[in-house]
């Protein structure tokens, strides 16, 4: 079984900028539980399933599928909105770090993550991460379709 452990943090600022280039992605749900995605990455198509969280893993299983049935899946299938964002992967102390900023209902929202090898792993922070949201299910991709960021601001 592929496991993912992952935590998750808020953005203090944009310095992350200086030392990576973003990449649009959009994404779209078929499921929020278990979360099923699809995912376009430039000419690339993706299909993901995550399992329910326990701590901070969960089961994760990633499929590459052709692009016109990704595309076909995001048009036809997904739920709205469709996420798209501007993802930033920079090594920071041994680590990748991924800083996703969105874009349409979820502007204004910048989270980072990082993947360990175990749920113990000592790892340290750059200096642009904040308050830690792994355990907020808000800042879930899954929960930002039917709960996107602007309705927050309200």
């Amino acid at each position: 079984m592929a496991k993912e452990i992952e935590r998750k943090f808020l953005v203090l600022d944009q310095t992350y900028k200086q030392h990576a280039k973003g990449v649009y992605y959009q994404q779209g749900y078929l499921s929020s539980r278990p979360s099923v995605r699809v995912r376009i990455i430039d000419k690339e198509a993706f299909l993901t399933i995550k399992g329910v969280a326990t701590g901070f893993s969960r089961s994760e299983y990633e499929y590459q599928i052709p692009y016109k049935d990704g595309i076909e899946m995001l048009q036809e299938l997904c739920k709205r909105p469709i996420i798209e964002k501007y993802r930033y992967k920079m090594e920071y102390a041994g680590f990748i770090w991924e800083i996703d900023e969105f874009l349409k209902d979820i502007e204004g929202l910048v989270v980072a993550e990082i993947e360990l090898e175990a749920e113990d792993q000592e790892f340290h922070k750059p200096p642009f991460i904040g308050e830690e949201v792994t355990f907020d299910i808000r800042y879930r991709n899954s929960s930002l379709v039917s709960n996107p960021y602007k309705n927050w601001l309200k």
